[in-house]
């Protein structure tokens, strides 16, 4: 079975929507990210090499690809840190090579990123890292003046509204990592990208990281890219996913689909 998208960046066939809390079919979502024919280079090295990628409304989808694949360049390219040499990156319907950095900046507003060490600032405490977004982003907050009852939301989402006036040495590596998710849910993002959500953590506390981003997904219906190595983490929490091989999207299918794939270069990301 071919799961790759054709050269128009379409998806070839319909998908399970496992987490979906209508009959809402997939095609039928509303198209939040379209990366189309991504070229991008460094030297001789063709890092992205044709790149397709939809990302559905209210969908989880996992991007799994070796180290040095490609998507880290990607995600950069995605939200603006990055030119690309070519191709076409459409974000909540702004085109993101045509933006000025004030049109950036706004976009970026409504894009939640959770980083791979957590990027929690040191010097600060729980909640000032928590309002640090808020006062770049002030026009999101509206009339709220007090901001204390929206980062005491963020963190009782994430299970941890008693570590307010800690600092984050004083957490731990979990704890550090939902934090971080209370940031990124600060500003009620549309999408959120994930970078390596549970690298780093031991299998029980990788276990509830995963079943948080469920649960934050089915709340707010936010649609997710979530970069992983990690095979269980595909399992538990993607809807669809896209194998990034060689600069390309080599493979896309459910889970189920790609695990049962013969395809050497599929296979491989599935053996332990």
């Amino acid at each position: 079975m071919n799961y790759s998208m054709n050269e128009n960046g379409d998806i070839a066939e319909t998908q399970n929507v496992p987490f979906s809390e209508t009959n809402e079919t997939f095609e039928a979502r509303k198209v939040v990210i379209h990366i189309k024919n991504l070229q991008k280079s460094f030297g001789d090295n063709h890092v992205l090499n044709g790149f397709n990628l939809k990302l559905q409304e209210g969908e989880n989808l996992v991007v799994m690809g070796k180290s040095g694949s490609g998507k880290s360049v990607m995600i950069k390219c995605l939200v603006g840190l990055m030119q690309p040499d070519s191709g076409y990156i459409e974000v909540m319907g702004k085109e993101v090579n045509t933006l000025d950095q004030t049109q950036l900046d706004a976009l970026r507003a409504d894009i939640g990123f959770l980083f791979q060490g957590s990027a929690l600032y040191d010097s600060m405490t729980v909640r000032e890292n928590l309002e640090f977004p808020m006062r770049r982003h002030k026009e999101k907050l509206g009339d709220v003046t007090d901001t204390e009852p929206l980062v005491l939301e963020a963190l009782e989402n994430v299970g941890l509204a008693h570590t307010m006036n800690l600092m984050p040495e004083e957490l731990s590596g979990g704890m550090k990592r939902r934090v971080a998710l209370a940031r990124t849910l600060i500003l009620k993002p549309k999408v959120i990208l994930y970078d390596e959500p549970t690298s780093g953590l031991d299998p029980i506390t990788a276990k509830e990281i995963i079943e948080l981003m469920r649960s934050i997904q089915k709340k707010y219906n936010t649609s997710s890219l979530i970069i992983t190595h990690d095979v269980d983490c595909a399992r538990v929490i993607s809807e669809r996913m896209v194998l990034l091989v060689d600069g390309i999207n080599y493979a896309e299918g459910t889970f189920a689909e790609l695990s049962a794939s013969t395809d050497p270069k599929v296979e491989a990301f599935f053996k332990k």
